[in-house]
């Protein structure tokens, strides 16, 4: 792939981290296309995405998606649980 770019997210906890990265790691072979495709990892309290694209175009949708489903993912970690 000819374009690359890393989504790095520190937390507060590695274990709200580990809630984050599960959340989304699931969805890394899911949604990948032929165009695009991403990793997610964690080291302690930091997550990393890394997305990769055959163009820009790509790149930047795979953003999108990538941001869209960390937050969502932080704000289910955050809410209060029942």
């Amino acid at each position: 792939m000819a374009h690359s770019t890393d989504l790095v997210f520190e937390y507060d906890s590695p274990a709200f981290a580990r809630v984050v990265e599960r959340s989304v790691a699931v969805e890394a072979g899911d949604i990948e296309g032929d165009r695009s495709e991403a990793s997610v990892c964690r080291d302690g309290d930091t997550v990393r995405v890394t997305v990769n694209a055959t163009d820009l175009t790509a790149l930047r949708a795979g953003q999108n998606t990538w941001l869209t489903l960390l937050a969502v993912a932080e704000r289910a970690a955050a809410a209060p649980h029942r």
